[in-house]
């Protein structure tokens, strides 16, 4: 897959089948809008996708930007393997805010990128100040020559497929859920950073996560979980919390121990996935109360097996 970060620099030797969108996830939603997009498929045509290196909200309305449910490197790695020729991963800046409805479409689209054909979803709205809808867009593209189609949302019991359901899902702790919707499991990866080092002194030794600090987290508690490192998959209690215990921290903490595993892997990475809730965070009287806990926690985490 081709990732090209300017479109002005883009230089078109085939037509375009395009979908446009932020794609967090890239769940079973878009998954189907890209299947559709590959049908269409013929030679002398690429399927691309549009989207953003942030959220648009992150530029537009800073404090109502959502959790992201995928790292930009993982949602870019997602949409490699739905089979994509080309991904247009844009900033939205300023200079993509002024763009009119019409040029974007005419000048952008239909000139710039050769599209012939564009699916985007039901409520999709584009140029500056969100001016252009979808029957402009049918408009401006049938004319000069572009197919284009609106794709009903996804529906799951009755109830749209978004990111923003999954992110609920998640919130609510109904993992499997999420991972239903995702098309895959909701994961946690990050490098691991310095601790404090009580993990160690305490008898159950942890890697505490270092994550880009827009990736949801799941809510404070003590969680089974599997976990990878060096390709390998482990059980493990993952902790997320303020560690209330020790006074707590005013920032939330991923605290991962890896079952049966004792070698120190400090700056290398770790991936976390299928949560289950063991217990809610609670602060103890003293280390020994916690770690006769933490002790407790493991054993149950052993029950998966």
């Amino acid at each position: 897959m081709q990732i090209v970060r300017d479109l002005n620099g883009y230089k078109s030797d085939a037509d375009l089948l395009l979908t446009i969108g932020v794609f967090d996830g890239v769940h079973i939603g878009h998954r189907a809008v890209l299947d559709r997009l590959r049908a269409y498929r013929s030679p002398g045509r690429l399927t691309a996708a549009l989207t953003f290196e942030r959220h648009p909200l992150a530029f537009l309305h800073p404090e109502q930007t959502p959790k992201a449910l995928t790292t930009m490197a993982e949602k870019v790695n997602l949409l490699d393997a739905c089979g994509l020729d080309i991904l247009f991963l844009v900033p939205f800046d300023e200079r993509i805010q002024r763009i009119g409805a019409r040029e974007f479409l005419e000048d952008v689209l239909l000139r710039r990128l050769r599209t012939r054909l564009l699916i985007v979803g039901t409520n999709w709205r584009f140029g500056h100040d969100r001016t252009g809808d979808v029957e402009l867009a049918r408009a401006v593209l049938e004319s000069g020559g572009c197919a284009f189609e609106v794709e009903s949302l996804l529906t799951r019991d009755g109830q749209r497929v978004s990111s923003s359901r999954i992110r609920a899902l998640i919130e609510q702790r109904e993992f499997r859920y999420a991972d239903e919707l995702l098309g895959a499991p909701f994961t946690l990866r990050g490098s691991v950073r310095g601790g404090d080092g009580r993990g160690h002194l305490l008898g159950v030794p942890t890697a505490n996560l270092a994550l880009p600090e827009d990736k949801l987290v799941p809510p404070p508690g003590v969680y089974a979980a599997r976990a990878r490192y060096d390709g390998i998959d482990y059980d493990a209690v993952v902790s997320i919390g303020d560690k209330p215990t020790f006074a707590g921290h005013h920032d939330i903490a991923v605290e991962v121990h890896l079952l049966d595993f004792e070698r120190s892997i400090y700056g290398e990475e770790i991936a976390v996935w299928d949560w289950r809730l063991l217990r809610e965070q609670h602060r103890f009287e003293n280390a020994d109360a916690l770690v006769e806990q933490m002790k407790r926690d493991i054993a149950a985490a052993r029950t998966r097996r």
